[in-house]
């Protein structure tokens, strides 16, 4: 079942902030003198489900998510995990990525945005997988 393109705008800010806040934390680390830790696509998954649940405990009436939104991004991330751990791997590798932060939460975003744009239209809940 695809996301409507409200939806979807509305992840992609959400995944923007995340990926600004990203940003800041190197830099603030980097100042500091603190090494870059490595970051994985499934820490970045957690990442935007957190927010989530706080945008929509806070704004989702005003912005229209319903409140099953959360369990229904949770299947859908649950179900892209192993394209997204993959898609970041092989960008990572071929790019000669650092793993960062930043870049981590990137790849993986404009991973799981492609895959949710490529579910299909219709209503079956059973059948998540991409066209």
């Amino acid at each position: 079942m695809r996301l409507s393109g409200r939806i979807i705008g509305l992840l992609k800010e959400y995944m923007h902030d995340l990926v600004e806040q990203a940003k800041q934390d190197e830099a603030s680390h980097a100042a500091f003198g603190f090494a870059a830790q490595l970051y994985r696509p499934d820490q970045a998954i957690s990442d935007l489900l957190a927010i989530l649940d706080d945008r929509i405990e806070s704004e989702g009436v005003q912005v229209g998510l319903p409140m099953e939104f959360l369990h229904q991004m949770w299947t859908l991330c649950n179900a892209a995990s192993a394209h997204l751990s993959e898609t970041v791997w092989l960008q990572k590798n071929i790019e000669g990525g650092t793993g960062s932060k930043t870049e981590v939460r990137q790849q993986t975003y404009q991973a799981l945005i492609t895959f949710l744009e490529s579910l299909p239209e219709d209503n079956q809940q059973d059948d998540i997988t991409p066209k």
